[in-house]
């Protein structure tokens, strides 16, 4: 027996190394992925508010969790398209080809919006809102991934009021994404995901938790004289709620509530609604509540879909928006920003807790991000003697329509300014047998001509070479042949574009600015080792890091590296 068992121990020894490895036990994952996404989330705001988190939400992440506090987008433009398929596909636009929120088709003359499908129908809501899928994302998603790697037993779910922020994390093989629409208060998606919703999804949208959440005023959580980290509440730079005279609070909502915009005023008329009676439920987009309501959605998702209960990993992408309509209307230095991120401190708490009870933490690995940062209101920069400006898109692109046409004749030279970018009629400078090389220099030396422009590059020049660091990487991690534009433009730092300029109200982002491009990074939960790492990271080290913890395949076009210093094994 002895010289069996010994004879049976070196032929074992003496097997290869991986069918020696095929023996062992199947590979350790958690049993939920929950993947966090805050919307123009900057990387301060993590320690900003410090004084005023609870001890359950940002404090509890870097209290147990791991924090990469040298975390940054390595592309532009910074928007949120582009941020959320970066993070999830572990590349930039240049391989997963998202170069904005919108661009310009050459082949049909027309923009597309990120998740435009027409060949799909709304599931629970109007078309407008319901016609998406991610087609337009080229490449697999780290969710897509989990996927394939269990033979689709895996549950993937999405879920934010923004429909591409649900929708670019999912993927393509979700099981559901789910996004708001503000013509009916409901949560809703698309055939691709779905033929219809779910009992528990409709029945917590007959719940009109949005009309509930609007039947309040937004006032502060705190009282507003502890609100020291931020401006007064009523400066020149913020932009008011229609139907108010001066933004500051308290935010009227029941009242705000009674003003139908007309983009929505239309939707409901195109349905054949009667719009007398009914309220602007869009409205709370633009309010801490707005993510409030997603976070409820996400936990009824959670619960009757038995997420991580079910023998197998299974992943919620869970994004909030809300933060980024705020900061667009008020600014980061807003009272109503800051009050929007001490709101969303205690949604995360709540979610946490719920996780701590169903599954646990030691079960549960989860990461937060953001999509992009954000500039500071130009005005505001400029009231305390700081560098600042802002440039009217709308404006260049005429300006530099009249120079063409006085120089090239009559024509519809420029296409579209998209994306700090502009789209020349490449169709008109052939039948013009004009040179389009020659076309996009000439095109670059009139954009530098524009205050607030440093740098103007043709994508001829940006296709020629390959640049590891500086804004001509930048530049180049961001374009896509097919759907990017001819000449790229760059922003002085602290300019940004304004589509009411003259007028300068909020802010907004795009730019490879550290304040844009630079954002929390943090894990928290299965095998997570607590600590910190200044050590620089990019956007795109998420994906294949999460490959490496769940023993998956990274995302098809993914470019990153696995964070090894997070790796508890």
């Amino acid at each position: 027996m002895k010289k069996s068992l010994s004879l049976l121990l070196a032929a074992t020894l003496a097997l290869p190394a991986f069918a020696q490895k095929n023996t062992a036990p199947t590979p350790e994952r958690p049993k939920l992925v929950v993947g966090i996404v805050v919307d123009q989330m900057r990387y301060d705001y993590l320690y900003r508010y410090w004084s005023k988190y609870g001890s359950g939400g940002f404090r509890r992440l870097l209290r147990e969790g791991f924090s990469y506090e040298n975390a940054h987008y390595n592309y532009v433009p910074t928007y949120t398209g582009p941020g959320h398929a970066s993070i999830y596909t572990g590349t930039t636009p240049s391989g997963h080809g998202i170069v904005g929120n919108n661009w310009l088709v050459r082949e049909t003359g027309r923009g597309t919006y990120v998740t435009e499908d027409n060949a799909v129908q709304p599931v629970g809501g109007s078309a407008a809102a319901g016609q998406q899928s991610p087609r337009h994302l080229l490449t697999t998603t780290i969710t897509d991934e989990l996927r394939l790697a269990t033979n689709f037993q895996s549950k993937v779910i999405g879920v934010c009021i923004k429909d591409r922020g649900s929708i670019l994390p999912a993927g393509h093989a979700a099981n559901a994404a789910y996004w708001y629409d503000g013509t009916n208060g409901a949560f809703i998606s698309s055939t691709f995901y779905l033929k219809e919703l779910p009992a528990w999804a409709s029945r917590f949208n007959a719940e009109n938790r949005a009309a509930r959440y609007l039947d309040q005023p937004w006032n502060t959580l705190l009282p507003i004289s502890q609100y020291t980290e931020s401006s007064p509440d009523d400066v020149a730079w913020e932009s008011a709620f229609r139907g108010e005279t001066r933004p500051v609070f308290p935010h009227d909502l029941p009242t705000l509530s009674a003003v139908l915009p007309t983009a929505v005023k239309g939707a409901l008329e195109a349905t054949g609604e009667k719009t007398a009676p009914v309220r602007n439920l869009d409205l709370i987009r633009s309010t801490p509540f707005g993510n409030s309501l997603t976070l409820d959605f996400a936990l009824e998702a959670l619960r009757a879909e038995q997420l991580g209960q079910r023998g197998q990993t299974d992943f919620l992408a869970l994004s909030f928006s809300s933060t980024d309509y705020v900061g667009h209307q008020f600014g980061p230095n807003s009272i109503e920003a800051e009050d929007t991120y001490l709101r969303l401190d205690r949604d995360l708490a709540r979610l946490f807790e719920q996780l701590d009870k169903t599954l646990g933490r030691k079960n549960v690995l989860v990461f937060l991000s953001a999509d992009h940062g954000a500039a500071h209101s130009p005005n505001f920069l400029l009231d305390h003697q700081l560098p600042a400006g802002s440039v009217g898109p709308n404006l260049m692109r005429d300006s530099l329509q009249q120079q063409l046409v006085r120089r090239h004749g009559p024509g519809n030279w420029v296409l579209s300014y998209e994306n700090q970018q502009v789209y020349l009629n490449q169709p008109l400078i052939a039948r013009q047998k004009l040179d389009l090389y020659e076309m996009q220099r000439e095109t670059a030396a009139l954009m530098r001509g524009f205050a607030g422009v440093t740098r103007a590059l043709t994508a001829e020049d940006v296709q020629k070479s390959h640049w590891e660091s500086g804004m001509l990487m930048y530049l180049e991690n961001g374009y896509f042949p097919k759907r990017s534009g001819d000449v790229l433009v760059v922003l002085a730092p602290g300019w940004l574009e304004s589509y009411s300029f003259p007028v300068n109200k909020g802010t907004t982002h795009g730019s490879s600015g550290r304040y844009d491009t630079h954002v929390p990074v943090l894990f928290w939960g299965w095998h997570v080792k607590h600590g910190e790492s200044s050590a620089p990271v990019k956007i795109t080290d998420i994906a294949p890091t999460l490959a490496r913890w769940l023993h998956i395949q990274e995302p098809n076009g993914c470019t990153g590296e696995p964070l090894t210093q997070v790796l508890g094994f």
